[in-house]
């Protein structure tokens, strides 16, 4: 839930810092007030773009900051670990954003930096807008039909038909590819054979190349490396050499020690520097005989160098880029030798992708049935208590002609407010109020599988009003029992069932107009008086009566 938020700097605002509660909260307002701060301050938390005419004029930044809590954070945490990020202290998620006038932009996440991307995929986890537009978000391809799937939890079942179903469209895409493929001349296929011959003739892998290297450029200084291995080896058993000389001082070392036994250990560590200097003069002696120029094997490495260089010049540096041209180059070959044999198996590969997929959109379609007649039932219901005594509500599987990349089937919402009259599709008979109603039931309804904490609702009881206002509070409310809910509202039927109030306020008595925002909900008397205010005059006794009223109920 959402514990805190400041707000520096925004549109009108200079500053506030405001605590929040559990439940329902609404913030109501004059029109023209400024109540819209409030949520674009929420929208900037939560990844919005923004430029920098919303920062308040005469003021170097606009900064927005919020604390949120979450009983079991670990989806959290594992989402920010996926952004690198620092992982909640103790549940709590600390936002900060910064948008200064002269500088570049600030995000911060649990004191780690952060991108706006970072930002906006958190906003999935805690916060869910609902403005003057979402009802009518109803009527656009595919919203009715994420809904359902909303409500039927089909996120696993989805995935996996989108999964089967990309395999099957990139097989015919590829059969597509291949009937439209340019027969290769003869030249063509003469090339691809010659420069295939040439990668097969290395073996190419990241070591067998990196050996050749090494043997080439050992090669190339052979005589250079011969003529020091020597020197070092003439230099240890040559004449006068290291060993000779050594061999003389270990006889004087054992006379000392057949004089004194306490130097025995010293006559010893000279014997194996001894032996180990023999070790070596062996092998500088192996090394400079294992370089002896051997004109068979120097042609053999030069030929296989020169391929290496102008592989790596025609394809690139790296041993997987030529193997994967190498790859490109042997199919083609093989689609030119058998085009009618590589069909045919595509085809069968086709045939079987295409079977899976239509196995997935069935079993998706059946959950969809299931839930559609659930959704149906409850749907109704709760539009039956926003002023639809007698309206019919039904959802309606559409079969699809061809697979699609959301099943075989799409959704449709039908519905008539009136008895009598026959459900038909919501774009052909729904008014903006009546679409408002309906999106505010499955609003209620798909409340309680919705996972994301706080919702936002933006004057979605607009076009609506009277006893059927009381009851859009009462849906308010209901949501509220399992979701922390804020509501911008006009009506005073809404905001009086609210547990939390916020007064949205505009002065213009000096020489600057200046936005503030107040917690009232402390104080019954405010709260009857901003009621009284909603229902035409906060003077009148019958108004503040009625908002009295308004509060008991």
């Amino acid at each position: 839930m959402l514990q805190s938020l400041r707000i520096r700097n925004l549109a009108l605002l200079e500053e506030v810092n405001l605590d929040f509660e559990e439940g329902f909260t609404a913030v109501t307002g004059e029109t023209g007030a400024g109540k819209s701060i409030l949520l674009g301050a929420l929208s900037l938390l939560a990844g919005a773009r923004a430029d920098k005419t919303v920062i308040r004029q005469g003021a170097p930044a606009t900064e927005v900051e919020a604390a949120l809590f979450f009983a079991d954070s670990r989806k959290l945490d594992a989402a920010l670990a996926a952004l690198d990020l620092p992982p909640c202290d103790d549940g709590v998620l600390i936002l900060k954003r910064s948008l200064p006038r002269d500088k570049a932009p600030k995000i911060s996440v649990n004191g780690g930096l952060a991108t706006l991307t970072a930002l906006q995929e958190l906003g999935e986890h805690w916060i869910d807008f609902h403005g003057p537009g979402e009802p009518r978000r109803l009527l656009k391809e595919g919203c009715q039909r994420e809904l359902l799937d909303l409500f039927a939890k089909n996120g696993a079942a989805l995935e996996k038909y989108g999964a089967g179903y990309r395999a099957w469209r990139g097989l015919t895409e590829e059969r597509t590819r291949l009937l439209g493929a340019e027969k290769l001349s003869a030249d063509q296929v003469e090339f691809l054979q010659t420069q295939l011959a040439k990668i097969d003739a290395l073996e190419l892998t990241d070591e067998a190349i990196a050996e050749l290297e090494r043997d080439f450029t050992r090669q190339q200084s052979a005589q250079e490396i011969i003529g020091l291995a020597q020197g070092l080896s003439h230099g240890l058993s040559g004449e006068d050499g290291l060993l000779g000389r050594l061999s003389a001082l270990l006889r004087e070392a054992r006379q000392l020690e057949a004089l004194d036994a306490a130097s025995k250990p010293l006559a010893d560590r000279l014997q194996s520097s001894s032996v180990e200097l023999a070790d070596l003069d062996a092998e500088f002696s192996a090394l400079a005989q294992s370089l002896n120029f051997d004109a068979e094997k120097a042609e053999e490495l030069e030929s296989k160098m020169t391929a290496w260089l102008d592989l790596k010049r025609k394809y690139g540096a790296k041993v997987e880029v030529v193997i994967a041209a190498r790859d490109e180059m042997r199919r083609k070959l093989e689609t030119q030798s058998d085009v009618a044999g590589s069909l045919a198996k595509l085809e069968k590969q086709i045939a079987d992708a295409e079977k899976t997929a239509r196995k997935l959109a069935a079993e998706l379609r059946a959950t969809r049935e299931k839930a559609a007649r659930d959704l149906a039932r409850a749907g109704a219901r709760e539009i039956a208590q926003l002023g639809f005594k007698k309206a019919d509500f039904q959802v309606k599987l559409v079969p699809l002609a061809e697979l699609g990349a959301h099943g075989d089937c799409n959704v449709e919402f039908l519905f008539s407010p009136n008895v009598g009259e026959p459900a038909l599709p919501l774009h052909r008979i729904a008014s903006s109020g009546e679409l408002a109603r309906v999106m505010l039931a499955l609003k209620t309804v798909l409340a309680a599988i919705d996972e994301v904490p706080l919702l936002v609702f933006d004057e979605v009881d607009a076009n609506v009003g009277g006893e059927i206002g009381r009851i859009v509070g009462e849906k308010m409310a209901d949501i509220a029992e399992k979701h922390q809910v804020l509501c911008v509202t006009h009506l005073p039927q809404v905001a009086a069932q609210a547990r939390n109030h916020f007064v949205v306020t505009k002065d213009q008595s000096g020489d600057r107009a200046t936005v503030g925002i107040e917690p009232i909900h402390a104080s019954r008397k405010q709260r009857v008086s901003e009621l009284a205010r909603m229902l035409g005059d906060r003077s009148a006794k019958s108004a503040l009566a009625h908002a009295e009223e308004l509060l008991e109920q």
